[in-house]
């Protein structure tokens, strides 16, 4: 393999990634430098030897140590999760990439032996000035053998990773389509509903729901299939008329007031779903049991705290106190379950490693929960001064 000599590093991306911007000693081309302690070095040879649309170009890898230096092309642009962040996306917009993204998983899906991505979210996607949507980032990937063996150790990020990438099952293509659903979700959860787009936002969120299905079985089969359904979400098939145009005027009409009757319906709904996500945790998926649980646990908690009892405490000030302590198992809840993506707050929470996750929220916990506390003093140092 061609080792192509390069400068030092002169920015860094990503430093607690080992992202380097890194400029070539012979072209004076830029590209980027990818210093990676866990990844799979026949996917990169196989992506090197295969390139694929929609994939920085490589241009170099080789192991040093315990470590592969990939240099890959450099892709100027904006990531998909900014553009989620800041609401700048339009249903035209989120078809697009859905169909770029299945185009690529397509072409990786189809390889000999297939690639499964597994750490597919808006962070490694990049839109670039054309509108293109880029897919960045195979540390995670693996070539799919085909054999039924579980995961035993989570490569992807929580939140994204598939129930099979936590040990329930072993990764596959449809691994992939899960994630792609979970970023599906939340690019229609940036977008404010109206009635003029609400048919298509309700089914695309009924594509997210099929894509993010416990079992893999359950899921569309491939990328195809799904983005057969996404392209159809838009313009939704027509109902055929009769062979020859035996169809009469009136069926047609009746055929047109009834899907004018279904559009307004699915509107409602659509707008229903959207605003699904601020419902609270145990509630976002109406499941029965789900909510029925969740509204004991939500009432054993009021209860508990508003029948607390403290010493010397009592009137408003019992109550001030009893109100900051719901507060604060409020928080931990919504915490604890990523409630509207309150774990965005701290970094450490988005660690790809499990402990450091875990650590991140009780650390976002215990920030808030002291900031309540200094709060609460300050009110009862106005409120209730010691004479």
């Amino acid at each position: 393999m061609h080792h192509e000599r390069l400068q030092n590093k002169y920015s860094a991306l990503n430093e607690e990634h080992k992202v380097y911007l890194v400029q070539s000693a012979l072209s004076g081309n830029i590209y980027v430098q990818k210093i990676l302690d866990v990844y799979n070095i026949r996917v990169y040879e196989y992506l090197y030897r295969n390139p694929v649309a929609g994939i920085p170009r490589l241009i170099n890898y080789y192991e040093d140590g315990n470590q592969l230096i990939v240099i890959e092309e450099y892709i100027s642009g904006t990531s998909l999760q900014e553009k989620i962040d800041n609401s700048d996306l339009s249903v035209s917009d989120i078809r697009s990439y859905m169909i770029m993204l299945c185009n690529i998983l397509n072409a990786l899906h189809s390889m000999t032996p297939p690639i499964i991505h597994r750490d597919i979210k808006p962070s490694n996607i990049i839109i670039t000035s054309y509108n293109y949507a880029m897919l960045l980032d195979f540390n995670a990937a693996k070539q799919f053998s085909g054999q039924n063996e579980s995961d035993t150790v989570l490569i992807g990020t929580p939140g994204y990773a598939a129930p099979e990438q936590y040990g329930f099952g072993s990764s596959s293509p449809k691994t992939d389509i899960y994630s792609l659903g979970i970023v599906l979700r939340e690019m229609l959860g940036s977008i404010t509903p109206a009635p003029d787009i609400a048919p298509i936002l309700h089914r695309l969120n009924l594509i997210a729901e099929r894509c993010t299905q416990m079992t893999p079985a359950a899921r569309y089969q491939s990328v195809t299939e799904l983005k057969n359904a996404v392209s159809q979400s838009y313009y939704p098939a027509q109902h055929s008329t009769s062979a020859a145009g035996n169809s009469s005027q009136y069926a047609h009409h009746n055929h047109d007031n009834t899907n004018n009757a279904a559009n307004a319906d699915t509107a409602k709904r659509a707008i229903h779903d959207s605003a699904s996500r601020f419902l609270p945790p145990g509630f976002r998926t109406r499941t029965p049991w789900k909510m029925l649980l969740s509204s004991v646990a939500y009432l054993f908690i009021i209860w508990l705290c508003l029948s607390l009892e403290l010493e010397n405490t009592y009137g408003a000030k019992l109550w001030l106190e009893r109100i900051f302590c719901l507060g604060m198992f409020i928080f931990a809840i919504c915490c604890s379950f990523n409630y509207l993506n309150v774990q965005n707050i701290l970094p450490l929470c988005k660690s790809k490693n499990r402990f450091l996750h875990y650590v991140g929220i009780i650390l976002l916990d215990v920030a808030v929960i002291f900031a309540l506390f200094v709060i609460m003093f300050i009110i009862e140092s106005v409120a209730f001064p010691i004479k």
